[in-house]
């Protein structure tokens, strides 16, 4: 099993916007991708966002990423979704 640690530094002002994007619409989306979430949080300071989605394999990881980045919805809000991010990381790793 692989998982991928995502942490986002959202914008100044911007973290209750990200959280209920994140809620209402990203995280039932990537769900109904297919795609595990084992964990979403914050940091201390309330600047960063890390979460953390697992999958079996990496085919497993391509072929659910490529359904929800595919999408419709994606697509029509990418641009607003990104707008809350200064910065994003994304570490994957194998879960022993």
């Amino acid at each position: 099993m692989i998982a991928q640690i995502r942490t986002y530094t959202i914008n100044t002002g911007m973290m209750k916007s990200w959280i209920e994007i994140f809620q209402n619409e990203i995280m039932p989306r990537v769900i109904a991708s297919g795609m595990e979430v084992k964990l979403s949080a914050t940091n201390e300071e309330n600047t960063k966002f890390i979460w953390v989605r697992c999958f079996s394999d990496e085919n497993d990881l391509e072929k659910k990423e490529a359904d929800f980045y595919g999408s419709d919805w994606w697509k029509e809000n990418v641009n607003f979704v990104r707008s809350h991010l200064a910065h994003r990381e994304i570490e994957l790793i194998k879960l022993i």
